[in-house]
């Protein structure tokens, strides 16, 4: 692990990441609830909740977006690592750095900016929602968080690249906080 694991940067960030699992577990949790609801009053009642689709396609954007973001900063993602594990530690380092260097270019403009737009342009005019009649821009609103967390998580991982001194460890886990 890298010197810096213990900095007050990566302190918040791994309370961030806590926290984040929480709210993804949370949206999981009422996307399961209403999907069944959905189920059950489709089967058992005969007559679909008008909502319940609508609400399970909102959730599901939510805990997607949420969740690749902790995904990337608890490094699960998938990668392949038959070549990096082949090269030299100072390479690596190289090709790490950036890797998590277009994540955050990407994530600056394309989550960002991109999702700013988006959330700014639908709240001008005015869409909403037809089952459940909320502002789309709640709904689109997770672009740009989603943005604003991969751009902590690649620069918490720009900060932590491995010193060309350490081994490099490849399931390094979050540190309790």
């Amino acid at each position: 692990m890298s010197h810096r694991s213990n900095s007050r940067f990566n302190r918040a960030c791994n309370r961030v990441i806590r926290f984040m699992e929480v709210v993804v577990c949370v949206i999981l949790a009422l996307l399961v609830v209403d999907v069944l609801w959905g189920v059950f009053t489709r089967f058992v009642l005969n007559q679909q909740s008008r909502w319940t689709e609508e609400v399970a396609i909102y959730l599901l954007i939510w805990v997607s977006l949420l969740g690749a973001a902790v995904t990337y900063a608890e490094n699960g993602h998938l990668g392949v690592d038959y070549l990096v594990q082949k090269m030299d530690t100072q390479t690596r380092k190289i090709g790490e750095g950036a890797a998590h260097l277009i994540v955050l270019l990407f994530a600056a403009y394309g989550l960002l900016y991109g999702g700013f737009e988006l959330v700014s342009e639908t709240m001008m005019a005015g869409q909403v929602s037809p089952a459940i009649g909320i502002s789309m821009a709640v709904v689109y609103a997770a672009v740009p968080i989603s943005g604003v967390l991969f751009i902590l998580f690649a620069a918490r991982a720009l900060y932590n690249l491995p010193d060309e001194t350490a081994p490099h460890d490849e399931h390094e886990q979050i540190s309790d906080i």
